[in-house]
């Protein structure tokens, strides 16, 4: 294989979001997010998305508000560092989310309206291979690397410290610890050759929530919420590929003082578009929406994703230089 070939194979598009985890309808979690990379390497997003609908995109538990116009704008910027733990292929990554959000909602022929921007709530997450193969640990490893079947393991924490106001049901911050537990598994299509690369993608995964004991001076509580997210990703070119996406999500009733809301059965679609700028620099673009969603008190979302990762590793760099 080229230099130039084997350069662009060894950091392949991380896009911390994903491994990250913030809310799973509309942020988007693309296809190609647990390919495994070099042991040591880094990876710093920049996502910027778009959303509009009826629930508020910064909380994963997606509580309808009917007939609300929710429209927000969030970035979210993080770090991700890939490691070998107990000999299986590991990332741990940060990812704080941040923006502006606003809301009308027409409550007996008048408009009422609430909005936020600063700070949400970061998100931990540490995923680590049990099935598939050994980490990448040299770039003879990096060369050998093939997916094949590939099963892990992820969890991820809220820490609620992001921008919150008691006084209103539109917040950034939410107030109260979530997380989620998931198994995102990778099946290898056809041969592993860059411009030829196929895979079928799933995250299973259950989010869970704690109780916000001042939602309005009231206690907001969350059954857990099941999500599947799937993706058939395919190379156009040995720099462009692309994925068709689905989600499903089940459960997440929420309460308030006893008082019992809807649980979520939703279905969303979408697509991913993704271009490897260099060696370092990984261009994705989605859109995302749900559908059959015009009964009464059904979820309803859609939204647009931007993101730029730049990923980096020590031993890369210096054969970079050296080849210069």
């Amino acid at each position: 294989m080229k230099p130039a070939a084997w350069l662009r194979s060894v950091i392949p598009v991380m896009l911390a979001v994903g491994v990250l985890s913030p809310p799973p309808i509309m942020a988007q979690v693309p296809g190609r997010s647990y390919w495994k990379t070099l042991s040591g390497a880094n990876a710093v997003p920049l996502i910027v998305q778009s959303i509009s609908g009826n629930t508020n995109p910064f909380d994963p538990s997606y509580t309808v508000n009917p007939g609300a116009n929710i429209n927000a704008t969030m970035g979210l910027a993080g770090y991700l560092r890939a490691f070998p733990l107990f000999g299986r292929a590991t990332t741990a990554a940060l990812l704080v989310p941040m923006g502006r959000i606003s809301s009308d909602v027409i409550l007996a022929g008048a408009t009422a309206s609430e909005a936020a921007r600063g700070f949400g709530d970061p998100t931990l997450e540490l995923c680590t291979n049990i099935i598939g193969p050994p980490p990448q640990m040299n770039l003879v490893d990096v060369l050998r690397y093939e997916p094949g079947f590939s099963l892990d393991l992820l969890a991820d924490l809220a820490v609620p410290i992001g921008e919150y106001n008691s006084a209103q049901a539109l917040n950034l911050g939410q107030n109260r610890w979530y997380g989620r537990l998931g198994a995102p598994i990778v099946w290898q299509i056809g041969e592993w050759v860059p411009g030829q690369r196929t895979t079928l993608e799933f995250l299973p995964g259950v989010w869970l929530f704690g109780p916000n004991t001042n939602y309005q001076g009231k206690k907001l509580e969350t059954d857990p919420m099941f999500q599947v997210d799937a993706h058939l990703t395919r190379d156009f070119t040995e720099r462009l590929w692309g994925a068709l996406d689905g989600a499903w999500f089940q459960g997440g009733k929420s309460s308030v003082d006893g008082v019992e809301g809807k649980a979520l059965k939703t279905v969303a679609l979408g697509f991913t578009l993704g271009y490897q700028i260099n060696e370092n620099l990984s261009l994705t673009f989605g859109y995302k929406s749900t559908i059959k969603d015009k009964d009464e008190g059904a979820l309803q979302m859609d939204g647009f994703m931007v993101s730029l990762v730049a990923g980096w590793h020590s031993l890369i760099e210096g054969v970079r230089r050296l080849k210069e």
